[in-house]
């Protein structure tokens, strides 16, 4: 039963995962592939299913047997030999009494068998209750005023992370200034550490040494509503609640409908919007799967020019988005956070060259920070490499088009 409960657990989540996906599997026509593995997964379930089965059947054919072993000798006992009406009744007894210690045995052994199969969500809970939580929402003491960052500021100083005590360090001593009002540009390649930077940041992850200074206020000082609460975010994967348009755009409430459609037009989705049959009021689907995934996008610019941060963070959000729509977002982020500090961890490389400062990481450390310009005319530069990999790339996919 707890190979069961363990393999239908993968079963679950593949199926979950492959219904988010069809649409990706579709068009690569990888659906026979899932299929199969579908099957092996079903398959792998249910043969414990089967064991189990087996197992209380096995148990049950020799309860019964014995059972009617019994039965059969008592009532032979009873048929052959004399006895008298006292003894009859003893034999009667003894017969109830073995009875019932029969069905006693089969209903002990099958609800221990159920028993152990629940105790597994049981560890799971224990599991879940030795799982440190996140530090506290709100500080009372050290609450920062309510228009912090005035400046954007950022001091990281030695920062070292790891995910859990005894891994490896992620970030390895990270050490730079961040002046007020400028646009920072992350890169490096896969796994140097730029999206654990940004969870640091967010405190989604704590650092291990170190610190992140935020105009003169260390972030580990002040609660977690209070951090998260006053930044500003556009993240890699876009994502929409189940209910309205206002709704997605100002869940707590606090702008007019005139402030949203304004928002709407900067963000180029005020006509989208208002094709719709209620227009703020239109319906958005669990994960917005009514909307494209560019006007996904849009919608989360739309979140982060309503909340007016001081500094606005990233993460590689035009990673799934088309050239239009990232030329739309990258000049909406230009002109309205103009005296802003806006973190970008970079997916396209263009996107970094309108920076004033690029960071370079390289296995969780900073390997480079300066001007995009000055790290070009480096020949030692990682930036400078990553910009003649993504020109080759993009040299490369033309003349295949082309040809």
């Amino acid at each position: 039963m707890r190979l069961n409960g363990t393999t239908k657990s993968f079963l679950s989540s593949y199926v979950a995962e492959s219904i988010a996906g069809v649409m990706t599997i579709r068009a690569f026509g990888e659906e026979d592939r899932f299929f199969a593995r579908s099957l092996q997964l079903i398959d792998a379930n249910a043969g414990p299913q089967f064991y189990t089965f087996s197992a209380k059947e096995w148990l049950v054919q020799r309860l019964e047997i014995l059972c009617a072993i019994v039965l059969s000798a008592v009532a032979l006992a009873i048929t052959l030999l004399n006895f008298t009406s006292a003894s009859s009744g003893y034999i009667g007894m003894a017969l109830s009494y073995g009875l019932s210690l029969n069905v006693f045995l089969v209903v002990s052994v099958q609800f221990q068998c159920i028993l152990s199969g629940l105790m597994v969500s049981m560890e799971r809970v224990e599991q879940y209750m030795d799982i440190k939580s996140e530090a506290t929402e709100i500080i009372e003491g050290s609450r920062p005023d309510p228009n912090w960052p005035a400046i954007g500021s950022l001091r990281i100083c030695n920062l070292k992370v790891r995910y859990r005590p005894g891994a490896p360090l992620v970030l390895r001593g990270i050490t730079c200034n961040i002046q007020g009002g400028h646009k920072v540009g992350i890169v490096g390649r896969t796994g140097s550490g730029k999206t654990t930077l940004i969870s640091t940041l967010f405190r989604l992850v704590e650092p291990s040494e170190g610190k992140i200074i935020v105009d003169d206020l260390d972030i580990c000082r002040i609660g977690l509503h209070d951090l998260r609460s006053h930044l500003g975010i556009i993240p890699q994967e876009p994502t929409l609640f189940g209910g309205t348009v206002r709704y997605n755009l100002d869940p707590l409430s606090e702008h007019t409908d005139e402030e949203i459609w304004e928002v709407l037009a900067k963000c180029q989705l005020r006509e989208a919007v208002q094709e719709k049959d209620g227009g703020l009021s239109s319906l958005v689907m669990q994960d917005g799967s009514n909307w494209s995934m560019g006007q996904r996008q849009l919608f989360c610019l739309g979140r982060a020019l309503l909340k007016r941060r001081r500094i606005l963070v990233l993460d590689e959000a035009t990673a799934s988005i088309d050239n239009a729509t990232d030329s739309i977002l990258q000049r909406t982020i230009r002109t309205e956070f103009a005296s802003c500090t806006v973190i970008t961890v970079a997916h396209r490389i263009p996107t970094v060259m309108y920076c004033t400062m690029v960071l370079g990481m390289s296995d969780g450390r900073l390997v480079e920070y300066d001007e995009p310009m000055k790290l070009l005319n480096r020949e030692d530069s990682l930036f400078g490499q990553l910009c003649k990999e993504y020109w080759s790339r993009t040299a490369n996919a033309s003349s295949y088009l082309d040809g």
